[in-house]
């Protein structure tokens, strides 16, 4: 096999109340005054949560809206604004969802990289560290907070900005702050991670450093999602658990059938990406028999309704460009079917399984 030499988060701290530790772990990474910009998620303007945030001198709060997933031209709009505001900062800090940790990673390259994310929707585009980069996350399941990639949506595709550059330098996990999500986006996010880990273990990259994070990232999901009939908060201590699990056997291996599908959703319809994997999910039993059949049972267990026809009445070009992303997704594919991927899933195979959607 070919050896990575993986680049990981440098700090991480777990536990209920971590959060009350920001303060002191970013004060060694303030330059002058410089500020530390934090990129909170809008599901949280008017509430508590920002007003526990330690500011400091020109510090600044910023609500982005992640109705939809980021796109280049809001994390080069943001950059932009920092730029012209403040000349340089500190950091950039994301607390929220996936999205806000992709915008907070993503911006925080683009502080110090010319041009535009979108030049830089790849693998190892990236040539220049950004600015001091932390994730704090308040839902669980997209691996965000350990990924080596940021996941935008740009002019022609949706695509991470995959590089040893992106990871963030800090990550703090506080189950604390998740408490309060919506419990069909906590089950979405949730299922994320589920699904990353039947694609992991069930991937032609499998080895056995993404072996053991799925491993245990799967038992996880299975004691959250299964014979549960309250929630509890060892179920947000084990799914945040789970979360960081799964993203790190992903980090050395790759996702699959559900991701690479649901990316064409995303970038045509703008279906936010637990819900699309789940939808996509729905429907690969051809790919992922036992995996597809537990993901069924957690849907019934904890009543959940998944989308169903959201690609009726899409034109033929809308197809064709669902697809095109779809099939960009090489890496995805392969650790799915093998190095001879494109001959197992055509174009009129791919064709099909988003009619089914």
């Amino acid at each position: 096999m070919l050896f990575r030499n993986l680049k990981l988060v440098n700090y991480v701290v777990f536990g209920r109340g971590s959060f009350n530790q920001l303060d002191a772990i970013l004060a060694p990474q303030r330059k002058g005054d410089a500020p530390m910009i934090f990129l909170v998620d809008h599901f949280f303007k008017g509430k508590a949560l920002p007003n526990r945030i330690p500011l400091r001198g020109t510090d600044k709060i910023i609500y982005v809206d992640v109705t939809f997933e980021p796109k280049t031209t809001q994390v080069d709009a943001l950059a932009q604004s920092l730029k012209d505001e403040f000349g340089t900062i500190s950091g950039v800090i994301g607390i929220g969802g996936g999205s806000a940790m992709d915008l907070a990673k993503a911006v925080g390259l683009m502080m110090n990289n010319p041009g535009s994310s979108a030049d830089y929707q790849g693998w190892d585009l990236v040539q220049k560290a950004g600015v001091y980069k932390a994730g704090i996350p308040t839902l669980s399941g997209t691996g965000a907070e350990v990924s080596r990639t940021t996941v935008l949506t740009g002019p022609t595709r949706k695509l991470g900005m995959n590089s040893d550059f992106t990871p963030f330098d800090q990550i703090i996990l506080d189950p604390e702050l998740t408490k309060d999500a919506p419990v069909n986006q906590r089950f979405y996010t949730g299922m994320d991670c589920y699904i990353h880990c039947i694609e992991s273990l069930e991937g032609t990259f499998l080895n056995e450093f993404s072996k053991s994070y799925g491993e245990k990232a799967l038992q996880l999901c299975q004691e959250v999602f299964l014979g549960n009939k309250e929630w509890t908060e060892v179920h947000d201590d084990k799914l945040m658990m789970a979360s960081y699990a799964g993203g790190m056997s992903i980090a050395y291996s790759q996702v699959g059938v559900a991701h690479a599908v649901s990316y064409g959703l995303s970038y045509l319809l703008g279906t936010k990406h637990g819900v699309g994997n789940c939808i996509v999910m729905n429907h690969l039993e051809e790919y992922y028999p036992a995996g597809v059949a537990e993901f069924k049972r957690m849907v019934a267990e904890n009543n959940i309704d998944i989308p169903v026809g959201i690609c009726n009445g899409l034109s033929e070009e809308d197809f064709e460009k669902m697809i095109n992303v779809s099939m960009g997704m090489k890496p995805l594919w392969e650790n799915a079917l093998g190095k001879d991927w494109e001959k197992i899933m055509t174009r009129e195979k791919l064709r099909a399984l988003y009619e089914k959607l």
